[in-house]
C-alpha cells in the first residue's frame, strides 16, 4: 500500500480533467470502491477532518494514481450524495409503476427508503451530515435530486387527500415529517443488526398512516 501526502491544492490540475475519455468497466468499479471505502471514512472522521492523504491511505493508493479516478475531495464528496439519490431515486420510480392505494405506495416507498438507509448507513450520513460542503454547481444538482424525491412523497400524499383516504394535510409540511421519521433510522438501523429494514418500514407505515388517514370511510 502506497501512501500520499496533501498537496497544496486538493484537486486535480484543470489540464488533467479537460477532455474526460470513455471509461471502462474496471475503471467504474474501482471508482465505485474508492467512493464506498471514502464514506466510511468521511462518516467516521467529517469530510473537512479527512485529508487526501488518509483517503490515499485506505484506499491503497498514490496520490497520482487516486486523482486518476477522483478529481477533487468535493467530487469525492459529490459522488456519495449521488450514490444515495441514485439509489432512492431507483425506489421512488418502483414505486410510481406500482399499483395500489396512495397509503399501499406510501408504505412502498418507506420500505424502499429505509432499505436503502440499511445497505448504505455510512453514505446516508454523509449525505446528511455533509451536504454544506458542496459548493457552486454540485450544490445547485443536489438540491434539485433532493427536491424531486420531496416531490415524489407529496405526490403520494396528495393522491391521498384528493381520493378521501387521507384528511386534508399540508402536503409538504407532511412530507418533511415523513422524511424526518424514515431518515434519522441511520443512526441505530445497522446493517447486520437485530432488526432488518423491514421489521421496521412495517410499523414505521401504520404509525404514519394512522396519524393522517381520513375519519371518513
Amino acid at each position: 500500500m502506497r501512501v500520499c501526502g496533501d498537496g497544496p491544492s486538493e484537486s486535480m490540475p484543470q489540464s488533467a480533467t479537460s477532455h474526460e475519455p470513455r471509461r471502462s468497466a474496471k475503471w467504474n468499479a474501482r471508482r465505485d470502491a474508492i467512493i464506498d471505502t471514502s464514506a466510511r471514512v468521511f462518516a467516521r472522521g467529517g469530510y473537512h477532518a479527512t485529508g487526501i492523504a488518509e483517503l490515499c491511505t485506505v484506499n491503497g493508493l498514490g496520490k497520482g494514481a487516486f486523482y486518476h479516478y477522483i478529481a477533487s475531495k468535493e467530487e469525492l464528496l459529490a459522488a456519495i450524495h449521488d450514490r444515495v439519490m441514485d439509489e432512492v431515486m431507483i425506489g421512488a420510480d418502483r414505486v410510481a409503476q406500482a399499483d395500489g392505494s396512495p397509503s399501499a405506495r406510501l408504505a412502498m416507498l418507506g420500505d424502499e427508503l429505509l432499505d436503502v438507509i440499511h445497505r448504505y448507513p455510512d453514505h446516508v450520513w454523509v449525505f446528511l451530515h455533509e451536504f454544506p460542503a458542496l459548493t457552486a454547481e454540485r450544490a445547485d444538482q443536489f438540491r434539485v435530486r433532493r427536491r424531486e424525491y420531496e416531490r415524489r412523497v407529496e405526490a403520494i400524499l396528495q393522491a391521498g387527500i384528493d381520493s378521501g383516504e387521507f384528511r386534508e394535510i399540508d402536503p409538504r409540511l407532511t412530507a418533511f415529517a415523513w422524511l424526518g421519521m424514515h431518515n434519522y433510522t441511520y443512526l441505530w438501523l445497522k446493517a447486520g443488526g437485530r432488526v432488518s429494514a423491514r421489521d421496521v418500514a412495517k410499523p414505521f407505515a401504520d404509525i404514519f398512516i394512522r396519524g393522517i388517514e381520513s375519519s371518513t370511510p
